[in-house]
């Protein structure tokens, strides 16, 4: 059996501590990613959101109702 010194812990050691900080590193950088994407999102739906709102108003302007008698395609011939 080898022998373990003090010397071979400590680098093993030092080894695991930057694999840990890398880690770290990579995590935050995956938690910002997520964050930018977040926000995207949200404003995505925010545009959306407005664009619901003014079909409803367009839709109240003209009174489109959605039960109204059904009509057929523009033919232009």
């Amino acid at each position: 059996m080898t022998d373990v010194s003090n010397e071979l812990m400590y680098e093993l050691l030092m080894r695991v501590h930057g694999d840990i900080a890398e880690m770290k590193f990579d995590l935050q950088e995956i938690k910002r990613r997520m964050t930018g994407s977040e926000e995207a999102l949200a404003g995505v739906n925010r545009r959306l959101d407005r664009h619901d709102e003014r079909l409803d108003r367009i839709e109240r302007r003209l009174e489109l109702r959605e039960l109204a008698e059904p009509q057929r395609p523009y033919d232009p011939q």
